[in-house]
């Protein structure tokens, strides 16, 4: 291992000197940066794109306002360990890196009281997802039977309305910042996520598990067949699918 500093912000020099961080299925240099990032990106120190996100433009946000469609914004600082693939036979057995995430307590009310309502809780891309699911794990963990306390993602109306539980005051998720290693792979009980926007994901990846954990691997198996016989375009600059 070797460690370096710097006598000056590490970011800044990146932005002078470095190339954009592309995945290894892309090999001409991209003309215009900016092609690889979401129009709400604030945050810098991401490996990767949220590529869910790049299907959205401002025409289409103001869109989902009018629809009374609320946003909310969530950061995961996506890691090199997005593009390793999975190597090991036995799934349980593949080690993620952590990623830096953060959910402010203003979007953990925002998650909250959309659950509470019944409302569905759609996350744009994976990175969505680890973080939601993270914070909805940290949430899960703070509950007990003797106690009842008081991603970007889109909060959309939903018909449907959360029966009353001991836990209903319960927040689904907590606030969270800090390092998540949380892997998803089928068998993983979704906490918080209601509706997934995602791309079209390689094989043996991490993501393509994540997405399968949350569709099932019969109904993924069909999208992707369908997707193949339609020719949708796959992977980061490609079509995305909605699940739900």
């Amino acid at each position: 291992m070797c460690v370096l500093s710097f006598d000056q912000p590490v970011l800044s020099l990146a932005a002078q000197v470095g190339v954009t961080p592309l995945p290894p299925y892309i090999h001409a240099p991209l003309k215009n940066g900016e092609r690889y990032q979401t129009i709400y990106a604030r945050v810098p120190g991401s490996a990767a794109a949220p590529t869910a996100g790049l299907h959205f433009t401002p025409a289409l946000l103001s869109r989902l306002r009018e629809m009374d469609v609320r946003s909310a914004f969530v950061t995961l600082h996506i890691g090199l360990d997005t593009f390793r693939p999975v190597g090991e036979e036995r799934i349980e057995d593949h080690r993620m890196h952590t990623e830096y995430g953060r959910l402010t307590p203003e979007v953990a009310e925002q998650v909250n009281q959309a659950k509470r309502e019944g409302h569905r809780v759609v996350a744009v891309g994976t990175t969505s997802v680890r973080i939601l699911e993270t914070a909805a794990g940290k949430s899960q963990s703070s509950k007990s039977p003797f106690a009842i306390r008081h991603s970007p993602f889109a909060i959309r109306h939903s018909p449907f309305a959360i029966r009353h539980s001991p836990f209903a005051d319960s927040p689904f998720v907590q606030p969270f910042e800090g390092a998540t290693d949380l892997f998803i792979y089928p068998g993983y009980e979704y906490k918080v996520v209601d509706v997934l926007i995602t791309n079209f994901h390689l094989p043996r990846s991490t993501l393509l598990m994540l997405v399968a954990a949350f569709a099932g691997k019969e109904l993924l198996d069909r999208a992707y067949h369908e997707a193949i016989r339609e020719r949708y375009r796959f992977y980061s600059f490609g079509d995305a699918m909605l699940i739900v």
